[in-house]
């Protein structure tokens, strides 16, 4: 059983340094993703989990769409499941969708403007959610 437990604690911390390494902020508190919300401009944020949909295809397409210069002014990311106040917080922006993890969510001044939510990512290839992503930024970041 400890070994389970330390083999989860191991993906997790796994999940958030790829984030972090791609460029992401972490929100673990509800007031981290109240102040990071406020900021002007655009915001993108991944909701981030352990499934494999995560770790194979929303975690690579977080870390690749942000590499080109068109892109969001502020990258955030808050883990479903583990920080679970600043998660329910930071969904509570996003009105008219349902809680969705992995996802993404891009908010311009504060106010969502498009989603990538679960069913978007499981099953299609990074490649396709990078370029929902990319279309995204070119319509709402320039």
């Amino acid at each position: 059983m400890n070994f389970q437990f330390n083999l989860f604690n191991d993906v997790v911390e796994t999940a958030r340094k790829e984030m972090v390494e791609a460029g992401y902020t972490q929100l673990f508190k509800p007031e981290d993703v109240e102040e990071a919300f406020k900021k002007e401009g655009t915001t993108l944020v991944m909701i981030n989990s352990v499934c494999g949909c995560a770790g194979g295809i929303a975690r690579p397409s977080a870390s690749y769409s942000v590499k080109q210069d068109v892109r969001p002014d502020h990258l955030v990311t808050v883990f479903a499941g583990q920080d679970k106040e600043a998660t329910e917080t930071a969904r509570s922006y996003f009105t008219g969708y349902p809680p969705s993890s992995p996802s993404f969510a891009l908010l311009k001044d504060g106010e969502i403007q498009m989603m990538v939510e679960r069913h978007e990512i499981e099953g299609h290839e990074p490649m396709e959610v990078v370029n929902k992503l990319r279309s995204a930024f070119e319509t709402y970041c320039k």
